[in-house]
């Protein structure tokens, strides 16, 4: 008698390991990887920003808090001061917009300054001093990692008050001193203490006295360039009076204000000098504006306060109430040309907003340290020429934004602290990019941003008070969660639902364990991971 063939499934024992151990078939199996996020990538104080935003999604804001805390020592100010970089590079703007990261920062940093939550400090006394000249973002940063670090740490301060130039350049309705002193008091109670009107004429004179030395002079004074003018000209240079303003002068500039530049400060001048009584405050750039290194949204709120811009013009003459410009035209590199003609503009006063330039003459003097083209040469440890001085921020070659400050003062203190152990300090790899082609954007609803509200009316341009308003707790929590989590897995339990062999074990909420035996390599959990936080590698035989 012939048995009637039965298909193979059933022909197996179902409690043995042969009916279910499909792991042989695979040419390829998953694995879980952690990807580089391209806010993480583009954020110039290198925090982790992901991992930041899943815990305010969660709704756990101190844990997010103190995670921002890891990198940067002042998020309500960069909340509010940085250029963010991290939501032009956001995965996000190719499914709807970029996330707000830079609104979800300020409500974290302004929440953190309402609760009074603090850093401890709990690494051991070094028995190691530090003096850090200067106490603008780059010297404050390195003085909360250091501090950190367990070193004792001074900064000698050359102005009456600390902040540099997120004071005495970035005006208060753009940063509410408030703000900013609240998260200086902090880094202070850390013990880090700050010694006021201390200028450091010679650098040489502090050598000796200290186990390390971090120069972060920012870069304080005006670029100038050679006008003709007459007797009666008034002009103006922009950093002075921006600091002016802080200590509490009231400059008179006139009805009308003409401002030389095209950069950040040129458009901060420019709105301050209408919060001071000008009627009419006109921009005046050799270039268009695309071309305009100010960044688009300080342009944007410049003029809907009023203010003018004078494209392709370039200030020849200054005399008395009258300026004379000349028109200028772009070759084919950008570049402006001169074109011969000229017209008259009216201007009680003319501010000159042409760049900055730090103060090196604290160094200029030191035997073994190297100034080209007005900044500080370092090695690949920040190190100066003289054994144990370091330079930072403003005095050495990089972008000069508050954020790329903070960045360099993190990325000393870490040098720093090597070299009062004896070593040197080599940054981990980066894990690869987490490219949006990896992932899955139809899992992500339309969610769009939230907008943060603005300061409007008479009373904006008229006044000191904050212009752009922060995100309600409704608000930042949404936004939070519009994060996509490039790159790293959130728990969303897409893998363990549509695994048809149920090789995935769950082990935690957002974590999860390939069982081989059971893989076949289908590459399912692949394909369904919104993130991108699976990989499909060679089966190795």
């Amino acid at each position: 008698m012939t048995m009637e063939k039965q298909p193979f499934a059933i022909t197996l024992n179902v409690g043995s390991s042969l009916a279910n151990e499909t792991g042989s078939w695979r040419t390829e199996r998953p694995v879980y990887v952690n990807l580089l996020p391209p806010c993480n990538k583009a954020c110039p104080a290198g925090e982790n920003i992901q991992q930041w935003l899943y815990h305010a999604e969660e709704g756990d804001y101190q844990a997010a808090w103190r995670e921002i805390m890891v990198n940067n020592p002042m998020p309500a100010t960069m909340g509010r001061v940085c250029y963010h970089p991290c939501q032009s590079a956001c995965n996000r703007v190719q499914v709807d917009e970029a996330v707000g990261i830079n609104a979800i920062e300020r409500f974290l940093g302004d929440k953190a300054i309402e609760q009074g939550w603090r850093v401890p400090v709990l690494a051991p006394d070094s028995g190691k001093s530090v003096l850090i000249v200067g106490a603008g973002p780059s010297g404050l940063s390195a003085a909360y990692h250091l501090r950190l670090a367990g070193h004792r740490v001074h900064i000698k301060e050359a102005g009456p008050m600390a902040g540099g130039m997120m004071r005495f350049g970035i005006p208060s309705y753009r940063l509410p001193r408030g703000i900013l002193d609240a998260e200086i008091r902090r880094i202070e109670e850390m013990g880090v203490s700050i010694e006021y009107n201390a200028k450091v004429e010679n650098v040489e004179d502090e050598l000796g006295k200290w186990d390390a030395i971090f120069l972060a002079v920012g870069a304080h004074i005006g670029r100038r360039t050679d006008i003709p003018a007459g007797e009666s000209a008034k002009i103006v240079d922009a950093v002075s009076l921006l600091q002016g303003v802080e200590k509490g002068e009231s400059p008179m500039l006139g009805r009308r204000v003409v401002v030389y530049g095209g950069g950040n400060t040129a458009i901060d001048v420019a709105r301050t000098a209408k919060r001071l009584g000008a009627l009419e405050a006109i921009i005046v750039y050799r270039r268009t504006r695309d071309r305009m290194p100010a960044h688009d949204s300080e342009v944007a709120e410049a003029e809907e306060e009023g203010i003018m811009m004078r494209w392709l013009s370039t200030v020849k003459h200054v005399d008395g109430g009258t300026l004379t410009i000349e028109k200028m035209e772009l070759d084919d590199s950008g570049f402006p040309q001169p074109t011969g003609e000229f017209e008259e503009l009216g201007a009680d006063s003319l501010i000159m907003a042409l760049g900055q330039e730090a103060d090196l003459s604290l160094i200029e003097n030191a035997s073994g340290i190297e100034i080209e083209d007005g900044v500080v040469k370092v090695s690949d440890q920040m190190m100066t020429g003289i054994e144990g001085v370091f330079a930072g921020g403003d005095m050495v070659p990089s972008e000069r934004t508050v954020t790329v400050a903070i960045g360099h003062g993190k990325k000393a203190s870490r040098y720093i602290d090597a070299y009062l152990h004896g070593t040197t300090y080599t940054p981990a790899p980066k894990h690869a990019d987490a490219e949006f082609s990896r992932m899955t954007p139809w899992y992500y609803a339309d969610a769009p941003r939230q907008v943060r509200a603005k300061l409007e009316g008479a009373r904006r341009a008229s006044t000191f008070d904050e212009v752009v308003q922060g995100l309600d707790e409704e608000s930042a929590l949404f936004e939070a969660r519009r994060c996509m989590s490039c790159g790293n897995c959130f728990g969303c339990d897409n893998c363990f639902g549509v695994c048809p062999d149920n090789a995935i074990v769950k082990i935690t909420p957002g974590e999860y364990e390939f069982k081989y035996d059971y893989c076949k390599g289908c590459g399912l959990c692949a394909e369904e991971c919104p993130c991108g936080a699976i990989s499909m590698v060679p089966e190795q035989v």
